[in-house]
């Protein structure tokens, strides 16, 4: 299999970080899958990089296996979308379940269901999209549901690359501060450099990392 013929479904692909991933591995000659929850803007955005999409809302994982049935076999998964919600845990129970939903059940769920294919093709790569906030090294500083969620994340790539063959990677990432909607227009990056990374581990080598935490294409503490 060339790297051409390799497909690629990015979460959240719309706008912001995922559209940026889905615009750079789209560069590289992947076929791209734009996932969104929002059909409308999941075309226009498709359509304007030249990719493929479809609408997936991880809040209904009912769905699920009809949307990767429409994306086709998937080759390189990107956990991108996410969710912040600031009230607090005890005050917001329901918050808390969708932050973990969106950012930790949905990314195993789809993980779970492209694991198959990528075993028979002996490929596969899976970058699940984490931040500085469900970081123990950072301070854990997410607020709400958001930090606990992405320390599940990065706890499921670990735990994760432990079962998975060697031909399949999982790598989790740390965008930084970017500006996108939910980083806000004082962010001190673009949605381009909080997305190089991501795009990297998409497209490791076969001797490249597994069950790895990065930030700008270095290894950093979890």
């Amino acid at each position: 299999m060339t790297g051409k013929c390799r497909a690629a479904l990015v979460t959240g692909g719309n706008r912001g970080i995922g559209l940026a991933i889905c615009q750079g591995l789209h560069e590289a000659g992947l076929d791209v899958v734009l996932a969104s929850r929002d059909e409308a803007a999941g075309r226009q955005a498709a359509s304007e990089i030249g990719c493929r999409s479809i609408v997936l809302d991880l809040e209904h994982p009912n769905g699920f296996a009809d949307a990767l049935d429409a994306a086709g076999p998937i080759d390189i998964l990107v956990n991108n979308a996410g969710v912040l919600l600031r009230d607090g845990m005890l005050e917001a129970p329901q918050d808390f379940e969708t932050s973990l939903q969106v950012m930790f059940k949905a990314p195993f769920e789809l993980i779970r269901q492209t694991v198959p294919h990528m075993k028979t093709v002996g490929y596969g790569r899976i970058v699940n999209v984490s931040s500085d906030w469900g970081s123990f090294a950072a301070g854990l500083h997410g607020p709400g549901g958001y930090g606990v969620a992405k320390a599940a994340l990065n706890a499921l790539t670990l735990a994760l690359s432990r079962e998975l063959p060697s031909c399949i990677k999982i790598n989790a990432m740390c965008p930084g501060w970017v500006r996108t909607r939910m980083g806000g227009d004082a962010a001190s990056r673009s949605p381009e450099q909080g997305a190089d990374t991501a795009i990297w581990l998409a497209q490791l080598p076969k001797d490249g990392p597994t069950g790895g935490y990065f930030r700008d294409r270095k290894a950093i503490e979890w």
